[in-house]
This record gives structure tokens, sequence and C-alpha cells, in this order.
């Protein structure tokens, strides 16, 4: 199968058609709205699942040096993808560089949401990946909050220094989607092949109906935040929030294969470093760097690079996996 022939199938999904739903609804200023409570409950929902999952999997193959190998290529890649992102910035952009480091720091975390686009769109096609994927994406939260305090300690001037780290450790530990992803991931580990049986009309059946009423919200979510955050987005910040993905990608795809990981799980990894949070680090990053303006990094990374990775990424990372893997 093609890269054509991936890019039309996603394309084609009903995952991404509610979507483009939601963002043509934001752009044309309908009334259309997903309550807020419900777009809180579906999120939870999503990462419930996925890290249940996960921890199933894991009670089933158990503890490998893979596993490890994994995790540890994610925090690598989260660590080192935010100084590679701050270099870019500063070429293209002429942003402060507090401001660039805040973005920087955005695009070494990974989202959730696109974490679970590409879940979905891997079972379309059939191909599966390693059940402990969850667990590498709750470790590639936190590793590039604290390459961007440590970029921002470099660069800013010393009125706008970082804050300290305590309050940060804080905030990245009680964040509510890794403590659901992760707590849910350790519940599957717990239960195993029982928990899955007893929750499979709960967690597995309705999995692709939930996402698409999710990903309806984050098209509303998106589109207003592109009319919102336009001033932002100048020609310069534009590029990164389109190339950057790509550049994410191309370290996490060698990675993948050096790992031995197979076609679904070097897609996911390589998905999870082209991807850029707009949850845990503005979370985190609010606190440490209050002087930043993070009105740039949330329009980038959920108006610009999730609408690009979920409708155009999405499909060459899993041909570029299929590619490499053979």
């Amino acid at each position: 199968m093609s890269v054509l022939d991936i890019a039309a199938q996603n394309l084609l999904s009903p995952m991404v058609l509610f979507f483009v739903l939601g963002l043509l609804a934001a752009l044309l200023r309908s009334d259309l709205a997903v309550p807020e409570a419900v777009a809180k409950l579906l999120s939870l929902y999503l990462l419930m699942s996925i890290g249940f999952k996960g921890g199933v999997e894991v009670n089933h193959s158990g503890f490998t040096p893979q596993l490890a190998g994994a995790i540890g290529a994610g925090v690598l890649l989260s660590f080192c993808l935010p100084f590679v992102a701050f270099g870019f910035l500063r070429v293209v952009t002429r942003l402060k560089p507090l401001d660039a480091a805040a973005v920087a720091g955005h695009y070494g975390s990974i989202s959730a949401v696109t974490f679970a686009a590409v879940t979905g769109a891997l079972a379309q096609f059939a191909i599966t990946f390693e059940g402990y994927m969850p667990a590498v994406a709750a470790a590639m939260e936190t590793p590039a909050i604290f390459a961007a305090l440590a970029i921002a300690r470099k660069v800013a001037p010393a009125n706008e220094k970082a804050d300290g780290d305590s309050h940060v450790f804080r905030e990245v530990a009680r964040n509510g989607s890794i403590v659901m992803l992760l707590g849910s991931f350790v519940i599957g580990l717990l239960t195993g092949a029982r928990g899955l049986t007893m929750l499979k009309p709960f967690l597995v059946d309705p999995y692709a109906g939930f996402l698409c009423l999710f990903l309806l919200e984050m098209g509303l979510v998106a589109g207003r935040g592109l009319e919102e955050g336009r001033r932002y987005l100048t020609p310069g910040v534009l590029v990164f929030g389109l190339i950057m993905p790509l550049v994410g990608a191309a370290f996490a795809l060698p990675l993948g294969y050096l790992l031995g990981l197979s076609v679904g799980g070097v897609a996911v990894l390589t998905t999870l470093a082209a991807s850029a949070s707009y949850i845990a680090v503005p979370a985190a990053l609010r606190q440490a760097l209050p002087l930043a303006n993070l009105g740039i990094a949330l329009s980038l990374s959920l108006g610009v690079t999730f609408p690009f990775n979920l409708l155009i990424g999405i499909p060459i990372y899993i041909s570029a996996a299929k590619w490499v893997v053979g």
C-alpha cells in the first residue's frame, strides 16, 4: 500500500472527517459545541482505554529489554528535540529567546490525542504495535519541560529566568493525562486478560466512536485557536509548525528501527516524536516561565501541527515505518 493509498484511506476515515467537521464549524462560527464536561470525559476515556490495553499487553508479553530500550529512546527524544527545535526557531523566526524556549518545549513533549489518532489509524489498517507504547508515551511527556527550562536559563535575560524546579516536578506529577495514562497502564498490567475480558464492552468496542466525538471537539478547539492566535502565525512560525514534525519524525524513525520495533511500533514512536504538547507542557511552563508568551506555542501546536499530523503526517509516518521495517 503506497503513501497515497494510506493518505486517502486516512483522510476518508470517520475520525479525520469528524475532525474536519469540527474545524469547519469553528471557522464558520457555528454554534456547534461539545460541553466541556463531556470533552473532559472523552479525554479520560481515551487515555484509560489506551493505557489499560497497553498494560494488558505487557502482562501477556512480560518486561523485555526492548521495552526498556523503547522507553529510553523516548526519553532521549523528548529531551533532545527541544534543543533542535530552538535552533530551528532562531533561524526561521524572530521570536524572543524566552518565547522560542517555551515553544521548543512543546515540540519535545507529546500529544496524547495524536497518539490516540495514530493508534486508531493503525487499527483501521490492521497494523499491530507493541503494547507497551503507552508507557513510552507517558515517559515522553516530561523530559522536554526540563530541556525548555535549561534553554531558558541559558538564553533568557536575568529578569526572565525560570522559576525553581520543585513546583514544576509537582505540576508534572499531578498532570491528569499522565496520571490516567500511567494508572490505567498499571491496572491493565495487574489484571491482564481477565480485566480486559471484563472491560472489553466498555474500553474496546466503543473506542472508535468516542474517538470520533473527541476529534470533533478537537476540530472545534483547533479552529477557534487559529482564529484567536493568527496574529502569532507569521510565515516563519508557520514554516516551523509544518516542518518540525517531520524533523522529529526523522530522528525517531531510525531509533525505532534500531530497537527492532514492528511497523506499528515504529509508526507510533515516529508519530510521538512528531507531535507537540498542548496540555502538559503549557500547564508546567505557565508557572515555570511566567513571562513567556504561551499563546504562540498553543497556536502552533494545536492550530498548525496537530491538524498537519492528523491529515497528512500520520500517513507519512506509517508509510515510512513500512518502508524502513520492510
